[in-house]
């Protein structure tokens, strides 16, 4: 699936919007993860990322509702530098 790379690293992207490519340094890439699920689940998986050190709880937008009954999206926006 996935191949590991040494050289790649995440961290925090400022701000809500999400950059182009162009607005970027040629080193970072933003990557973006979305969560779709029951509000309950969401917080579970927020929680459990956060208590692996991997993103803030404050760092996910808000709960935003999906067209199906009882079920939200989140979205968490991290930099990836890559060297």
């Amino acid at each position: 699936m996935f191949q590991s790379h040494s050289g790649a690293f995440a961290s925090t992207a400022s701000g809500d919007d999400f950059p182009s490519r162009s607005q970027s340094s040629p080193q970072n890439e933003s990557v973006r993860h979305l969560l779709y699920g029951s509000p309950q689940a969401i917080q579970i998986v927020i929680k459990s990322l956060h208590r692996l050190g991997y993103a803030e709880p404050n760092e996910w937008s808000r709960p935003m509702p999906t067209d199906r009954p009882n079920e939200v999206m989140c979205i968490l926006t991290k930099t990836v530098q890559i060297v």
